[in-house]
């Protein structure tokens, strides 16, 4: 079901009249019957493969907590009785047996991920290498990945990993699990919520709340202005530029690379915005996915702002597990003794990092534009991390101060020129495509003559000005956010009636430009993950 279509306007609006109408223990029951509903509307054949992640994690989960529980009444029994080396023993037999059972849940489930995201990928190697020799891989697998696989995988392996830690307690109930795991506003697109975040809001009870409801739907319009005058009209530039960009000016292909990096926060964006604003009418706060990317000042900034959940996933169950890894924390301090303090200091952390952005560009997508994407981010956050010594004293030297606006100014510029140069590298095509179209920006300059060369992938001037006003609001919202919530500043300064008229304007402008523009395309670029 896409979710710029009258049907899901349809299924929200039902959703929402029976979420208030039900007696408030049953909420949760209609949210269940609806997100599991949303996922076979995309697919009943992708449903087995969702329960099987569901069920497989409950299961694991209810072991591992029924044996640290007993583990606890144990030693809390022989407490007096039992000898310090018994305890001992017992403790680290109980967490190799928990450890098994992690890892046999997170390899299955992983498993599955990979063998749908990566085994033509993988398949597509060998071809090439046994090609070498005159032979071939035989590849007649035609899998077709289920919907928001890479979404809800990780969601529950988090869960799994928090319940080991002791972070949180098992859910006893599979069902309410289940919901936890299908629920439709994040599956196909995020956010990736924490069991603690989310679980509580969706099995409490809710009441119908005019400020949740009038600032969700003024959400949601905003949302669907952003994807379908945005993000929709910007896709038809971006194609363009993307397939021909050899036969266009170096200056025509990077304003195509800057419309790509409008097109890609308007959709992504503006698809948060829309199940955040839902999610708020219905008295749930779903865990927020941006925080004004483009104002960063280093890539590693742009990626605590930027799939904020997705970061922080990577972060808590990959970056830091190895980090803290007790042979990486040997191989730093046998790194110190033999290469200086300075390198010990900064290896383990390097390890993670590489660890980290190779799964990162994988799990964006199983090809080596998306490998070579993510080792790209990580070399630059790599690279800056050694660097803060050095920088720290040219910056000195130069009696360049943090805080100086200009300084600023050119951080968060030079930011958004790297972001936008590594993020059109996957998306092009091929590498070889993606390295050409930077060469293409850099090989073939020149000044357009008219503004039909300039930009020759435009196809209505009325179109570009639509899309002209959608990023000058975006940018706006931005600088807005500053000092909070724009919805909320708005209700404090704009009289009632003029805060109706401006969401009138934007509801116009869906319809008018919107609707027309998003003929033929498809739903969410981040639905593909």
């Amino acid at each position: 079901m896409s979710i710029v279509s009258v049907s899901f306007l349809a299924f929200a609006l039902g959703l929402c009249i029976l979420w208030f109408l039900v007696p408030k223990r049953m909420q949760w029951w209609v949210l269940l019957a609806f997100s599991l509903g949303f996922y076979a509307l995309g697919g009943l054949e992708n449903l087995p493969w969702l329960l099987l992640t569901a069920l497989s994690v409950w299961w694991t989960a209810q072991r591992i907590q029924a044996h640290a529980d007993g583990e606890k009444e144990w030693l809390a029994a022989h407490k007096a009785d039992a000898a310090k080396e018994e305890r001992a023993a017992r403790k680290a037999k109980g967490k190799k047996t928990r450890r098994r059972l992690l890892i046999g849940c997170v390899l299955l489930n992983i498993g599955v991920l990979c063998a749908f995201k990566y085994v033509h990928f993988l398949l597509a190697q060998a071809n090439q290498i046994a090609g070498l020799f005159g032979g071939a891989v035989y590849d007649s697998v035609c899998w077709i990945v289920p919907l928001g696989i890479s979404f809800y995988t990780f969601q529950t392996v988090g869960y799994l990993c928090d319940v080991y830690w002791g972070r949180v307690r098992a859910e006893r109930n599979p069902l309410k699990l289940l919901l936890f795991t299908s629920f439709f506003p994040q599956i196909t697109q995020g956010p990736i919520s924490a069991w603690n975040d989310l679980a509580g809001q969706l099995f409490a009870p809710h009441s119908l709340d005019y400020e949740g409801f009038s600032k969700g739907a003024q959400r949601l319009i905003w949302g669907f202005f952003k994807k379908m005058v945005v993000a929709n009209i910007l896709s038809v530039y971006v194609q363009d530029v993307f397939a021909n960009y050899d036969s266009y000016l170096g200056l025509t292909v990077f304003l195509g690379a800057l419309c790509y990096a409008a097109q890609i926060y308007a959709d992504f964006s503006g698809y948060m915005d829309i199940m955040c604003g839902l999610c708020q009418i219905l008295g749930i706060r779903l865990t927020e996915n941006f925080n004004r990317p483009y104002f960063s000042k280093s890539i590693a900034e742009y990626w605590r702002r930027w799939h904020i959940s997705l970061g922080v996933w990577f972060k808590n169950y990959v970056y830091y597990p190895i980090a803290m890894a007790k042979w990486n924390q040997r191989l730093g301090k046998a790194a110190k003794k033999r290469l200086g303090k300075a390198f010990g200091a900064y290896l383990p952390a390097t390890m993670a990092l590489v660890a980290t952005w190779l799964a990162t560009g994988l799990w964006h997508g199983a090809s080596w534009s998306y490998i070579a994407w993510g080792g790209v981010n990580g070399l630059f956050i790599i690279f800056s991390m050694w660097m803060e010594g050095p920088y720290a004293r040219w910056k000195k030297a130069l009696h360049i101060r943090e805080d100086a606006r200009l300084w600023r100014c050119f951080q968060v510029g030079r930011t958004f020129l790297l972001v936008t140069f590594i993020k059109v590298l996957p998306e092009v095509g091929t590498l070889g495509d993606g390295l050409g179209l930077w060469r293409r920006i850099f090989t073939a300059p020149g000044l357009p003559r008219s503004m039909k060369e300039l930009l020759p992938f435009v196809d209505s001037y009325r179109n570009l000005a639509a899309v002209l006003l959608g990023v000058g609001l975006m940018l706006l919202v931005s600088l807005l956010q500053r000092k909070g919530s724009v919805r909320g500043l708005m209700e404090r300064k704009l009289p009632y009636l003029l805060r109706i008229f401006i969401f009138v304007v934007l509801f116009f402008l869906i319809v008018y430009f919107g609707v027309p523009a998003s003929g033929g395309l498809g739903d969410f670029m981040y639905a593909q993950f």
